[in-house]
């Protein structure tokens, strides 16, 4: 679904990725670990059009995206939770939820699609007409993952899912981006946590300053010695 070729990016004379190549099947999560500042951010966001490429070749179902703008990149089916859940916060819950579909032109799938991310998230039902600047982290990141999947996405890029929430809400947010991609959304998952990233995903890369340095399915890469010492924190 998603094949990224020789991807470099720079931040002025500062290179921030170099080389980079990683692939996402039809129907699969596959994670890109790796500590803070390895570029895993930048990856998503050159994804998503949000930060311009230096070299290489983004391809989505076969087609490059390179240079296409962010809203183009969303209505060809990508979306991304960015880190940090970038809420609008002085908005309610329903209009958040309402530019998610902002691409879409389908009021009955809309409909749908609203209904169904309420399941996924009741907390979101219960708070529809609270500002979302209220509501606690656990909650603005699951409003963070329905506003993207309103644009119907069939490629999720999730950005730091759990960071700076308490262990229980981490559980039901990584259970729940189990359940999104068992009803048949492939998943890009970013995430610090690599012991829930590694045991919720099919396939791990492994990105070191800008650099993939290791890549194989997750269960292989969480049993690895080197990554359960670097990133599990396991002697």
């Amino acid at each position: 679904m998603l094949e990224v070729k020789n991807l470099a990016v720079k931040y002025g004379a500062i290179s921030a990725l170099h080389k980079v190549d990683l692939r996402v099947e039809q129907g699969q999560i596959v994670t890109l670990i790796g500590c803070n500042g390895a570029g895993k951010s930048t990856t998503l966001r050159a994804i998503a059009g949000m930060v311009k490429a230096a070299d290489g070749d983004i391809l989505f179902e076969g087609r490059s995206i390179l240079g296409e703008k962010p809203h183009q990149i969303v209505r060809m089916g990508i979306s991304m939770a960015p880190e940090g859940r970038g809420i609008f916060a002085n908005l309610s819950v329903e209009e958040n939820l309402k530019i998610g579909a902002y691409t879409r032109r389908d009021p009955d799938g809309i409909a749908k699609d609203r209904e169904r991310v309420l399941e996924l998230f009741p907390r979101l039902r219960e708070r529809l007409k609270q500002n979302a600047g209220t509501l606690s982290g656990g909650e603005q990141q699951m409003l963070a993952i329905a506003r993207a999947l309103l644009s119907k996405p069939r490629l999720l890029l999730l950005d730091e899912p759990s960071l700076g929430l308490a262990p229980q809400i981490v559980q039901t947010i990584f259970r729940i981006i189990r359940e999104i991609n068992a009803a048949g959304t492939t998943i890009l998952l970013v995430e610090q946590n690599a012991h829930m990233a590694l045991h919720t995903a099919n396939y791990g890369y492994v990105l070191e300053v800008g650099e993939i340095v290791m890549e194989d399915k997750a269960q292989i890469l969480a049993e690895s010695d080197e990554v359960r010492k670097s990133y599990l924190g396991v002697a």
